[in-house]
């Protein structure tokens, strides 16, 4: 056992994976399913081969300087924005992620985000089980149709893809913004239209985010942004929490810029801005965007294959995101 490589896991992983890292490494696991606090984590890294962290574990310069046996850092996610990724190039680290296995299911839940808060399901649903409900009447919780709306997706990468191939099946005319224009067969295949940021917001009756969070996506919805938003149209979050301005969708609501959001990310996440919370327009997920067995086990299977390549193949990592380092 003392031979083996030394692996911090950050939480603990769907059983398959456990088990398969158990087979090969030394490990340490948070007992708590809890996030790790800075000063645990700054510990448990110090003296470890490689990591299994997750999205919330924020892994700077200062705790990769820290950890002098370093050689991976896995992230159970496919964002890596918690990790410092040219720090740990610096020294040669790999980082990897978890890339194209959550797509699908991270699709399903904004489609059904976007369903949910257009038709009222989940204030539907407290309406009901609050004793609310006395029979049925000709203006009972009426919502927004889905079928043949426009839809505009921002970020139209394999996510913002499978959520345009979803949208066809509701007749709806899939319009999208992105720093990288599709080729014109991509647009044929996923029926898209090619818009600025800006024509999109006016345009469109939901707007669904899947852009990656970076400086130039930081709060890319904002004050401005709502304001050339429809009235009647809806928010949807699924990617990165600070891509929107809270207070400005806040604002929004109260306002009546716009009609709803249904967001899984959250600007401070976990924590909610507290006027979310009470508006009855709102759906608000706790991060699940991935959260199926299937995706949840195949993503810790992805992270388990690539420390393994790393440590124990002494090999390229197949979901490296800094692969620059292997020439240098």
């Amino acid at each position: 056992m003392s031979n083996r490589p030394k692996l911090l896991v950050t939480r603990m992983l769907p059983e398959k994976a456990m088990r398969l890292l158990d087979e090969h490494f030394y490990l340490q696991v948070n007992p708590d399913d809890r996030m790790m606090s800075r000063q645990m984590l700054s510990a448990g890294i110090r003296d470890k081969d490689g990591v299994i962290c997750l999205l919330t574990d924020r892994i700077d310069a200062k705790i990769i300087s820290s950890a002098d046996r370093l050689k991976i850092i896995a992230n159970y996610a496919v964002g890596y924005n918690n990790i410092d990724v040219d720090a740990a190039s610096k020294r040669r680290i790999p980082v990897t992620n978890t890339p194209d296995v959550l797509t699908e299911a991270t699709a399903d839940l904004a489609f059904g985000a976007l369903i949910s808060v257009a038709r009222r399901i989940v204030e539907g649903d407290r309406f009901v089980r609050s004793g609310k409900f006395t029979g049925w009447a000709p203006e009972l919780m009426l919502g927004s149709d889905v079928h043949g709306k426009n839809l505009g997706i921002i970020g139209m990468g394999r996510i913002g893809q499978a959520v345009a191939r979803r949208a066809r099946g509701f007749d709806m005319r899939v319009l999208y913004h992105d720093v990288r224009r599709l080729l014109a067969d991509d647009e044929k295949r996923l029926g898209s239209e090619y818009r600025t940021l800006g024509a999109l917001l006016e345009a469109s009756d939901f707007v669904t985010i899947h852009a990656l969070l970076n400086e130039e996506t930081e709060h890319l919805i904002s004050v401005t942004e709502f304001r050339k938003m429809k009235n009647t149209a809806y928010l949807i979050n699924i990617a990165r929490g600070p891509i929107v301005d809270e207070k400005a969708l806040v604002a929004a609501l109260d306002n009546r810029e716009i009609a709803g959001c249904a967001l899984d990310v959250y600007e401070n996440e976990p924590e909610v801005t507290p006027e979310l919370l009470r508006m009855p327009n709102t759906v608000l997920l706790p991060h699940i965007g991935s959260a199926s067995v299937e995706t949840r086990t195949e993503m810790a299977m992805m992270a388990a294959g690539n420390v393994i390549a790393v440590l124990i193949e002494n090999k390229r990592p197949p979901d490296i995101v800094n692969p620059e380092i292997y020439d240098q």
